[in-house]
């Protein structure tokens, strides 16, 4: 069940009543009581930032995990208008009997999709890798693109496809007869196709990572991801494996520093801005302690070493933003790291809920195989391609023997829409209740996995009580496997009678698996929510 222990204090309240109460009015829970505060900002989730947003430097880490506030203490109603409602957490439930499964990505059969076949991606080491750099659907000429590092920390190269399998490295004229087209030396690059731009000029971003007088990215622009300005800024420092995202939820360029601290290693740093030369302007000292790995990370058998945070990408993906935690986990004398993405969630853009340390796509303990090192998440992090997640990924096969990276290429895994996590019912069934939530839309949709099996959705008022007619008995059974199903009742033509009301959902499955809900303004079930780095179908940053 989903339920907090029920710590009530002198008024009747549990505890997270109480805090749901402050937080909904803009108040702070200090000891055992409610502090007036200045309200910070209201995110779309109904979420409440503190006044003082980013906190003031020095936020100091520790190994111990810790809980997203919104967790502690979600709002009273939810506003669920923005983007398919994943069930990675409990934010969404009230009470349940279901099991929760969280799923990890798959690789392609014939990975890597990208290989060094040129010669300027042979000196340093053969190279054709995502160390970051981008992975995007243009929705302009439809085309996939990728940005890759070409030659060890040499330079940046383009790739297109029209399927996200196949890949061509055209003949540019940046450097005449070749594909590269950012020629400035580099360690970790990072490319943002920029929909939120009102200048033509600048829809694609760089953030170019190189040591010239001290670690910093440079920052530059394109019309075309081709043909990318000189500098237009230079950042504040910053270690090596610095990166950048939007954050659309907000409207702010988060910068993802690399740091470091005693005890911790490697972790992140945070700073950001309302456009990509305010958050580059930091000083030493300016930033906030963000992120790093904890005591739930595990180490490896052969090496015992506490983990640390290599890198953090992000993007924005329905109505969370998924963070791509790349996780050191040592180095062996004799092979390259064995670094490996593992999944982390945020409701608020800055707290971030991991409740699955697996690795989403792992390294491989083969020697011979194409990431047998240092496995690496893309900027853009994944792709919405049909019902299916495409996830681009570094790896290096290094020389068994040695640290040294080998042949370093591009591979791709892949995930069912939403695939994140489920809940699970056996034959016997079970359900799942949703927190007071309220929406502006219409028809309700649900991605689910019940070949065998039936879903029915009955709507409850805040007390509990079903609202006729939205009963479970008068709900069509939902079967089939399917990620974008709609759910209707007998006699309610649409939800269009409970928009702007506070209701409760109750899900009743058995023999499936339910991965997320959203109530649509649309017919077709656009979910108005992001879809990372985009898709086939898709205009814009958003579905629908």
């Amino acid at each position: 069940m989903a339920t907090a222990p029920r710590d009530v204090d002198s008024r009747g309240m549990t505890r997270r009543e109480l805090l749901g109460a402050a937080a909904g009015a803009g108040l702070a829970l200090s000891g055992g009581g409610v502090q007036a505060g200045a309200e910070g900002e209201l995110l779309y989730n109904g979420i409440r930032m503190p006044a003082v947003f980013p906190p003031k430097p020095k936020r100091v880490l520790t190994l111990e995990p810790t809980t997203p506030p919104y967790l502690e203490a979600p709002p009273e109603v939810i506003p669920i208008d923005v983007g398919r409602q994943l069930f990675v957490d409990d934010f969404l439930i009230e009470r349940t009997d279901l099991k929760r499964t969280f799923h990890l990505a798959k690789y392609h059969s014939d990975n890597p999709v990208l290989k060094p076949d040129r010669d300027w991606e042979m000196p340093g080491g053969p190279t054709a890798m995502v160390f970051s750099d981008g992975v995007w659907h243009d929705p302009n000429d439809g085309l996939f693109k990728m940005w890759y590092m070409g030659g060890y920390i040499r330079s940046t190269c383009y790739a297109v496809s029209r399927d996200g399998f196949h890949w061509m490295k055209p003949p540019l004229d940046v450097v005449p007869g070749t594909n590269i087209v950012q020629p400035g030396g580099r360690d970790s690059t990072l490319v943002w196709l920029d929909h939120a731009t009102d200048d033509p000029t600048q829809r694609f971003k760089l953030f170019r990572s190189h040591n010239d007088d001290g670690w910093a990215l440079s920052i530059h622009t394109s019309p075309d991801g081709i043909h990318w300005s000189d500098r237009i800024a230079r950042s504040g420092p910053c270690g090596d494996r610095t990166t950048v995202f939007y954050n659309p939820f907000r409207k702010k360029w988060v910068y993802s520093i690399r740091g470091g601290e005693p005890g911790l290693g490697r972790i992140r740093e945070y700073h950001e801005g309302d456009d990509i030369l305010e958050g580059a302007d930091w000083r030493p000292g300016g930033v906030v302690e963000w992120v790093g790995a904890d005591r739930l990370d595990p180490k490896r058998s052969d090496l015992k070493i506490q983990p640390q945070l290599y890198n953090l990408d992000c993007v924005a993906y329905e109505s969370l933003l998924l963070g791509f935690f790349s996780i050191w986990r040592g180095q062996p004398r004799d092979r390259a790291k064995p670094n490996e993405v593992v999944l982390g969630y945020s409701r608020d853009g800055f707290h971030w809920h991991r409740p699955d340390r697996r690795a989403l796509v792992p390294v491989s303990e083969r020697h011979g195989d194409w990431n047998w090192g240092n496995v690496q998440s893309a900027g853009g992090g994944c792709l919405v391609v049909g019902d299916k997640l495409h996830f681009y990924v570094s790896g290096r096969a290094g020389v068994k023997g040695s640290t040294a990276s080998g042949v370093s290429s591009t591979g791709l895994a892949t995930l069912r829409r939403d695939g994140f996590a489920s809940l699970d019912a056996d034959a016997k069934g079970g359900a799942v209740e949703t927190r007071a939530v309220k929406f502006s839309g219409r028809h309700l949709f649900v991605n689910l996995e019940a070949p065998g099996g039936e879903l029915r959705v009955e709507v409850l008022d805040r007390r509990g009580r079903v609202i006729a007619p939205f009963s479970a008995r008068n709900c069509g059974p939902v079967t089939g496997d399917g990620t974008k199903l709609r759910v209707e009742w007998k006699d309610a033509p649409d939800l269009a009678r409970l928009a702007g009301k506070p209701v409760r959902f109750r899900f009743r499955l058995r023999r499936g698996k339910l991965y997320a809900f959203w109530v649509s303004a649309k017919q077709d079930g656009a979910s108005g929510g992001y879809v990372a780095a985009g898709g086939p179908g898709f205009s814009g940053p958003t579905d629908g």
